[in-house]
């Protein structure tokens, strides 16, 4: 229960990171999107794994680990990237109810599984393994109760009343960005099996095990940077948005500056606390513990997209359905003590 909470609490954090840039100012997407990236998947996770490790052993730890293990958790992080990269432009299009809900269920589902699968696991060979499908199923239920109250909600609401609770709101656009980020979303979970071999040299220096993760997220995060980086830079010139960060006053500047690095921070706390709750779940169940972190982030979102206002002018049956979804969603987070 005390593993479920802290990834409650990061779940908390991942759900209300997009909250802050409402409060950013003259600034385009990209332009705010990659500073919260700074803050986020650059200062970060240094500051956390540098807090987090014995004084001293970070760089050691680094040094030490294989390799192979922090290219790979590069790369995966570089196609996280891509995932996290449309899963803002999905929130933007559909807003943070109906596109965390999309996103993250079939991210769910692909970052449970596919870890599972590739290592040659017959889930259907044991309890913990058949509780993980119950686990995901029950989840992916949910995800489809939330989905469909977001259809009644698009079928009831005027053209004019979407756009006054999502301003830039393209549902058709908004659905197709929604599934490619959730697949390429789901590499991230990919990315902690392949750090397993970082993870196992911070411990060997002493490293707590609620904190053996913050080293991995280093590699993961940085991978996700590069490719964020590139894509803003490119729309920055485009779109002669590189003005942004100097054609504002000082205090829009630093409001701006302010807002995106506490999204930063609050999208970091996801992972942050998600590794330490990790590490309390039975070993048995850790793959169902990536599924718990999306079901939490779903429910929690589509909270944040009632008080918003997302959800403003839709009938009482919507409201109810979408109550449903969310406290399935949450049951499903609690299959994990069956075991």
């Amino acid at each position: 229960m005390i593993g479920i909470l802290l990834i409650a609490i990061g779940s908390l954090g991942a759900a209300s990171f997009y909250v802050p840039f409402k409060k950013v100012k003259e600034w385009s997407w990209e332009s705010y999107w990659i500073v919260q990236g700074v803050a986020a998947w650059l200062l970060a996770p240094w500051i956390a794994a540098w807090l987090t490790v014995p004084q001293g052993s970070l760089m050691d730890i680094l040094r030490e680990s294989p390799s192979s293990a922090k290219w790979l958790t590069m790369l995966f992080g570089a196609l996280w990237g891509i995932g996290g990269l449309t899963f803002g432009l999905s929130i933007r299009y559909m807003g943070i109810a109906l596109g965390q809900s999309l996103v993250l269920g079939l991210t769910a589902a692909l970052g449970t599984l596919i870890p599972a699968f590739v290592a040659g696991e017959n889930l259907f060979q044991s309890r913990a393994g058949i509780l993980t499908l119950i686990g995901v199923a029950i989840a992916l239920a949910g995800i489809v109760v939330v989905g469909y109250a977001g259809a009644l909600k698009n079928k009831s609401l005027t053209e004019e009343q979407r756009r006054e609770a999502v301003k830039d709101f393209a549902l058709k656009k908004g659905i197709l960005i929604a599934l490619l980020s959730g697949v390429m979303s789901a590499s991230f979970a990919y990315g902690y099996a392949s750090g397993v071999p970082i993870e196992e040299v911070a411990a060997s220096h002493g490293t707590n095990s609620l904190f053996v993760s913050n080293p991995t997220l280093i590699f993961i995060l940085l991978g996700g940077f590069v490719t964020n980086l590139i894509y803003c830079v490119f729309l920055n010139i485009k779109n002669g948005t590189y003005r942004d960060y100097t054609s504002v006053s000082a205090n829009v500047f630093l409001n701006n500056v302010g807002f995106t690095f506490l999204a930063g921070l609050l999208w970091f706390l996801q992972f942050h606390f998600y590794g330490m709750g990790r590490s309390m779940v039975p070993e048995s169940m850790v793959a169902f513990s990536w599924s718990i972190l999306m079901a939490l982030n779903i429910a929690f979102s589509n909270i944040w997209g009632l008080v918003l206002k997302e959800w403003k002018g839709v009938s009482r049956q919507t409201l109810i359905v979408l109550f449903i979804g969310i406290v399935i969603l949450i049951l499903s987070t609690f299959v994990i003590n069956l075991t």
